[in-house]
């Protein structure tokens, strides 16, 4: 497919997807929602992608937001409609199965921000800001972010960000736990890609398996949780990786993961 507003790379098993878009602060239309569902699936299906950056183009925009030319013409069908599209293409995202990283390089508001709190880890620039300004617009956060900003930084902060729509600095996001990690801008990139790295290596199916148990156990009662987690616990010490990983560990040397 070719892509008219994304830009889609892979190196290093790692695939980096750009919103790009930089005249209108790399805004998510349909056609770049769409493009994202097909980007996904691709990295989904290739063995040789093992984590995912996400980013925007250009030095001010992550993504700003929805494109509020398209939801200025909504009705209440084609508003339910354009949400729950929205929903399923960043369920995708959250859960493909590999890692994936939010790079956020600027501005991420609304839809970008909901697209960032979809993947599984959040890096940013000191110099960008975030929030879900909705409300100013008479609407909600559709894509997502009412139920995962909860989720990541608890109802206390979901209720602050999203009834005040305010903008937040990367550092207040960082302290509440929606970035993980801080960079200055000129080492946004470097320092991504060296957090992605580290995670690449680890025992891949170890990776995938705690993604797997974070993700399901989100909607699970604690109990019930712990006994998911014992499950793939017992499914991780019957690969060859456990194996190298422990033998390793044990003769002092770095380990050679095969991802089985």
């Amino acid at each position: 497919m070719n892509y008219e507003n994304l830009q889609f790379g892979v190196g290093g098993g790692v695939a980096t997807i750009t919103v790009n878009r930089p005249k209108v602060m790399n805004a998510l239309n349909g056609r770049t929602l769409e493009e994202l569902g097909h980007v996904l699936d691709v990295c989904r299906d290739d063995e040789g992608v093992r984590a995912v950056i996400v980013t925007g183009s250009g030095d001010k925009a992550f993504v700003a937001g929805a494109d509020i030319g398209e939801l200025a013409k909504m009705n209440p069908l084609s508003a339910k409609a354009l949400a729950r599209r929205g929903q399923l293409v960043f369920e995708k995202l959250e859960r493909l199965g590999k890692p994936t990283v939010a790079m956020i390089n600027g501005f991420a508001l609304g839809g970008g921000l909901e697209l960032a709190l979809a993947c599984s880890l959040r890096t940013a620039a000191t110099t960008a800001r975030v929030g879900l300004p909705e409300v100013s617009l008479g609407i909600i956060p559709g894509y997502g972010g009412t139920q995962r900003l909860s989720r990541i930084a608890g109802p206390g902060v979901a209720r602050e960000w999203i009834l005040t729509g305010d903008m937040f600095s990367a550092e207040e996001a960082h302290r509440v736990g929606v970035v993980n990690r801080l960079f200055e801008p000129g080492e946004l990139g470097e320092g991504t890609r060296k957090m992605v790295d580290t995670i690449l290596s680890r025992g891949p199916v170890a990776v995938r398996f705690a993604l797997e148990a974070i993700l399901r156990g989100n909607n699970m009662p604690q109990r019930e949780g712990e006994i998911m987690e014992c499950d793939l616990f017992g499914l991780a010490a019957s690969t060859e990786d456990m194996k190298e990983g422990m033998g390793a560990f044990l003769e002092k040397r770095k380990p050679e993961f095969n991802g089985r």
